[in-house]
């Protein structure tokens, strides 16, 4: 097992990373707590419920097992409602942890109603998918969609542990593996040059699921945003490049209707846009701009946004949360692996992006 700390003082906590990891929520756990209510899906649970509950039933653990629908369509107010329902239902009190084994949905949505159940609960983060272990787990950013914007109604909620198992992506589905690799990608363009070479000469090995590979990847990453979430935990300067091609992969996602387009998908055609804005804007080298296109295609994600017309994707982006005082700003890179915020971005540049 590898081990990280997100270190934000009283609200520190680990990353465990490694095969078998499931293994230790029930020590996890059992350290502040006697039950627990585990939040996942049917999909989920067919896999890996049964290691989970193994775990908790070792450390004496009584707990009970709430299941969400599954897929982005039901991150919603319905779905959060019904699971404060059963937490009422379970007369759940403040000592008693939600653990969210799942991918995103299941992770933001179990995140949330921590947040906000008796003014907070506790919350361990299981993530199963490839994208939650490396980014929505960590962090503490919880949130539901609205159809006029994802991830607008949400609190930030930090875990009490992210127990991230590299044995779960055997049973992860070949498109949402390439979902997760673009958050990978993101990490290595904004902070991280050498790891973004690194992922140039690995993606086979990642494509081919190698766990010495997707080790590395997820470390990495998760070393990469805990250094981020740190320095800046509300999100109030630095954490703000971690959005890096998410203002056009929201848009995205909102315009097609969530579920259609994966988040990651989103995300990496987003990339490939934000690559040819800073190529206009921050003068990002040609060559520099062809890399970020190029590891995104090598991923296995789309590289061709949906046909939207200009004004819907300004008013789609203008309700991103990144908006202060009515101007968008725009997560740039000046080169692979440096980052800035821009909120001086020409008007006549973005249209050129939009309208190629």
């Amino acid at each position: 097992m590898k081990r990280l700390d997100v270190a934000l003082g009283q609200r520190s906590y680990p990353i465990v990373i490694g095969r078998g990891a499931i293994g230790e929520a029930g020590a996890v756990v059992s350290r502040s707590a006697r039950r627990a209510v585990v939040v996942t899906n049917a999909v989920v649970a067919a896999h890996h419920l049964p290691a989970l509950r193994a775990s908790l039933d070792a450390a004496g653990l009584a707990h009970d097992v709430v299941l969400l629908p599954d897929g982005e369509s039901h991150k919603n107010w319905a779905t959060l409602h019904d699971l404060l329902t059963r937490l009422l239902e379970l007369k759940v009190d403040r000592t008693t942890p939600i653990v969210a084994l799942g991918g995103g949905v299941v992770g933001d949505v179990a995140g949330f109603a921590a947040a906000i159940y008796q003014r907070g609960i506790p919350c361990v983060q299981v993530p199963t998918t490839l994208l939650a272990q490396v980014d929505s787990s960590v962090g503490g950013k919880t949130a539901v969609n609205h159809p006029l914007g994802k991830n607008m109604i949400g609190a930030f909620h930090q875990p009490s542990a992210v127990l991230v198992d590299t044995a779960c992506l055997a049973t992860l589905p070949a498109r949402e593996l390439a979902a997760g690799l673009a958050e990978v990608v993101k990490y290595g363009a904004i902070r991280d040059a050498a790891f973004f070479g690194w992922l140039e000469r690995s993606m086979a090995a990642l494509l081919a699921r190698d766990d010495e590979a997707l080790s590395h990847a997820i470390h990495e990453s998760c070393r990469i945003k805990a250094e981020i979430v740190a320095a800046d935990e509300r999100e109030t300067g630095e954490r703000a490049l971690l959005n890096f091609g998410h203002t056009f992969g929201h848009a995205i996602e909102t315009a097609t209707g969530y579920g259609t387009w994966l988040h990651g998908e989103a995300v990496g055609t987003g990339m490939m846009l934000a690559a040819r804005l800073s190529e206009r804007v921050c003068g990002l080298e040609a060559g520099a701009r062809s890399r970020v296109e190029s590891l995104v295609a090598a991923a296995g994600l789309p590289t061709v946004p949906p046909k939207l017309a200009p004004d819907r994707w300004l008013d789609l982006m203008g309700r991103d949360k990144k908006v202060e005082r009515g101007r968008m700003r725009f997560v740039l890179l000046e080169r692979v692996g440096h980052a800035v915020i821009r909120a001086d971005v020409d008007e006549a540049a973005l249209a050129s992006v939009l309208a190629a």
